[in-house]
């Protein structure tokens, strides 16, 4: 948590202007989500920098040009959402378990993003999640969701992704966008300050016509798989 701590003492005058333009942007009524995302997308650069993490990223260009598609990441840890937010232009939509719904700050992400808000011991809850899910990505936002539930705690070897998460894109018929993260624990989840270099690979996304026919737990083995494949082949590339 140190480099949290880094971050909001590097950006001490800064950060009364950026809360009152947080809070204010959280009124969905007057400011539409691409002038909120904005905010976020411009700021998060500068406050990854005063935390001394450089996002090395890789393949933007693999992401579909329509708009209307789940992205499929393995998870990390906390700062795994800034890594996105600072290299993803277009508006995205996470969906985040309800433990987190009530932390300051997060609370207001969440209001600014519109995020989906799921509860896993919930059955009934976590299906209205996936409907929501569905309907929004036809109307065109693009959505982010950590397949494994929670976590990894072994660095960068990832968890079972769980077939319930893909749900939403078979439901959708939508493109499906696999995305590799690497080193990104190391950012809030060790006490060290030194300069890091966190990694975000989006690969080739997955059309309709891919996964057509398959079971959500054969897509998620698939997805899975790729993410490990490019984790295996630039895990060290950071430490050159």
């Amino acid at each position: 948590m140190k480099r949290i701590a880094l971050m909001f003492i590097r950006s001490f005058f800064q950060l009364p202007i950026w809360l009152f333009q947080l809070f204010r942007l959280c009124n969905i009524d007057k400011y539409d989500r691409f002038t909120r995302y904005a905010f976020l997308h411009k700021l998060t650069p500068i406050v990854n920098k005063r935390g001394r993490v450089t996002i090395d990223c890789h393949g933007i260009e693999n992401l579909p040009k329509e708009t209307g598609y789940i992205m499929f990441p393995n998870h990390q840890g906390l700062f795994d959402a800034l890594a996105f937010v600072e290299t993803h232009e277009r508006p995205l939509v996470t969906v985040m378990k309800k433990e987190v719904k009530d932390i300051f700050l997060l609370r207001n992400v969440i209001c600014l993003l519109q995020a989906e808000i799921i509860d896993r011991e919930d059955i009934r809850q976590s299906m209205t999640v996936i409907k929501n899910m569905t309907n929004r990505v036809k109307n065109g936002e693009n959505f982010l969701i950590f397949a494994e539930g929670t976590r990894s705690r072994n660095g960068n070897q990832i968890g079972e992704f769980k077939g319930g998460s893909f749900k939403s894109a078979m439901n959708a018929r939508c493109p499906i966008v696999p995305v590799a993260i690497i080193d990104s624990y190391k950012a809030f989840d060790t006490n060290s300050i030194k300069p890091l270099t966190v990694q975000i690979h989006y690969l080739k996304p997955l059309y309709y016509e891919d996964y057509q026919g398959m079971k959500s737990t054969e897509i998620a083995e698939l997805v899975e798989n790729m993410i490990k494949e490019t984790i295996a082949k630039f895990e060290n590339k950071s430490n050159l």
